[in-house]
């Protein structure tokens, strides 16, 4: 842990979750000191903003990344991207990737056996429209009723994509013990109850979509008031845990151009380190989704082409 005193200072956005960072400029090199200090935070707080950073290049996008551990790239390479491990995303599909997390709420990777563990965030060009949205997952859970959070802590998902073992829909956060959601609300086939048994019961189609609705109404009701809509300044550069934050674009991401302006944002994620478990539950390995892999691709194909590339994206 770092002991001495910050060569920066934080500014709470809400009383237990999120800071905006002043007095540092991340373009320029810093100390291993200020590095390990900057890691502390983002882990403490969840989310930390640094205001005023200019245009930062997508070569020293990805070292700040590589503080947190190597990035894992399983986007669509833009031809605009400035670096091959930096997903480049707009308004204009010239300029980067559209409709990029317009899915529902989510966390990124969540298809990966062991999820994204950051998430880093910098605007190139600011319009005047589109937020990013981020709910702190802890006190989403933490708002639930007794009975609802009971019926959460039985379901386990079944990602449409690559990773074919269940993941425990809520379990606590690898480095913090928080509660934490492996989820995303676009990406899920199917979910596995936990019977309390040595057997399962995989959800029909329909149940899955009830408990996709049951969700996205928690983010919309239930904790709309815990929600944080980051409105973009020019220079913004954000970094987020991802395991402790859900996220989604608000639609106003995909207005035009000529409406609000030019919208690139540059992302990095790191690799994960830790697949979301309760404990070592062999019941719930390799539950594979019904479909071939065949079929399987092809989906993946068609989805990352509606996005404008040919790989997953989140």
């Amino acid at each position: 842990m770092c002991s001495a005193a910050r060569p920066y200072a934080l500014s709470p956005l809400f009383p237990t979750w999120g800071m905006e960072v002043q007095g540092i400029d991340l373009k320029q090199p810093v100390s291993q000191e200020t590095i390990e200090a900057i890691r502390e935070d983002v882990t403490k707080h969840r989310l930390l903003i640094f205001r005023n950073q200019g245009v930062v290049s997508g070569e020293r996008h990805v070292e700040i990344s590589n503080w947190f551990g190597p990035c894992e790239s399983t986007f669509y390479k833009h031809p605009r991207s400035p670096h091959p491990d930096v997903f480049r995303v707009s308004n204009d599909r010239l300029e980067g990737c559209t409709g990029v997390g317009r899915t529902g709420w989510h966390i990124d990777g969540s298809f990966q056996t062991a999820p994204f563990s950051y998430a880093l965030y910098h605007i190139v060009s600011c319009p005047t429209k589109g937020d990013t949205v981020f709910a702190p997952l802890h006190e989403v859970v933490g708002s639930l009723p007794a009975e609802q959070r009971a019926r959460w802590d039985r379901l386990w998902m079944l990602s449409d994509r690559r990773a074919r073992d269940a993941k425990p829909l809520l379990y606590q956060h690898p480095l913090t013990g928080q509660d934490a959601l492996c989820f995303h609300l676009g990406m899920t086939e199917a979910f596995v109850w936990d019977l309390g048994t040595p057997k399962q019961q995989v959800t029909t189609p329909p149940e899955a979509v009830e408990l996709l609705r049951e969700i996205e109404e928690v983010f919309t009701k239930t904790a709309a008031h815990l929600i944080y809509h980051h409105k973009w300044q020019p220079g913004d550069f954000l970094i987020s845990d991802n395991l402790a934050l859900g996220h989604e674009a608000d639609p106003d991401t995909q207005l035009p151009p000529s409406e609000v302006g030019l919208r690139v944002m540059h992302r990095t994620t790191v690799q994960g380190q830790y697949a979301p478990r309760k404990q070592e539950d062999p019941r719930f390995q390799r539950h594979a989704l019904q479909g071939d892999d065949e079929q399987q691709q092809q989906g993946q194909q068609q989805q990352a082409a509606a996005a404008g590339g040919g790989q997953p994206c989140c």
